[in-house]
């Protein structure tokens, strides 16, 4: 009797692939059959949460935005590597081959979670997750250079002049070139090439 080769991983995970594209693929194509086509000018209007958009699209964004995104797919990507860690915590075959692989991966997520919680002490901390900050933080800097010396470097008016502004090129004086300036001498090549002849002739 001849044995039947099963199909190993790698080809159930192929086949699941070419399945998933096949499906997407025929759902795109049902949905461009069987949907009505009509646009309309307000359904061409970007929506924004059910108002009626006014002005400019192009508008300055507020950089706290990327802030909270960020942190937010930070707490949403530890979740993807908790639930891996639930079901081996979980399992009771891990658990009754060996009692110290529960604690051991309990010890495992106290300290991932403990490193992601600090973290996010430290954003609070810092004010990053204020939408409107309390108290505005003025740059300051630790330097020896009393102020008097910089107000006396902006108060010279020999070394720093402003120019006004004018359409016209600004003319530079350009020394003309006599005929008693000698050329710069042509320098040789630093190697001589060679060539050699092939061995047939």
């Amino acid at each position: 009797m001849v044995e039947v080769s099963q199909i190993s991983e790698f080809g159930k995970i192929l086949i699941f692939l070419i399945t998933g594209i096949i499906l997407v693929g025929l759902i795109f194509f049902l949905n461009r059959l069987i949907a009505p086509n009509n646009p309309t000018p307000e359904k061409l209007t970007s929506y924004e949460c059910g108002e009626e958009p006014t002005g400019n699209a192009w508008l300055p964004f507020n950089s706290r935005f990327y802030v909270i995104a960020l942190i937010f797919l930070l707490f949403d990507v530890e979740m993807v590597f908790i639930f891996p860690w639930a079901t081996v915590f979980g399992s009771h075959e891990i658990i009754a081959a060996d009692a110290r692989w529960g604690w051991f991966s309990l010890a495992e997520m106290f300290v991932f979670l403990g490193i992601l919680i600090l973290g996010l002490i430290y954003v609070w901390v810092k004010g990053d997750l204020d939408w409107i900050k309390p108290k505005p933080v003025i740059p300051t800097t630790n330097t020896s250079i009393p102020a008097s010396l910089y107000e006396q470097l902006n108060m010279e008016q020999s070394v720093f002049k402003v120019s006004a502004f004018a359409l016209e090129p600004i003319q530079t004086t350009v020394a003309p070139v006599t005929a008693a300036t000698e050329p710069a001498p042509i320098r040789k090549p630093m190697f001589k090439p060679t060539f050699k002849k092939p061995a047939d002739e």
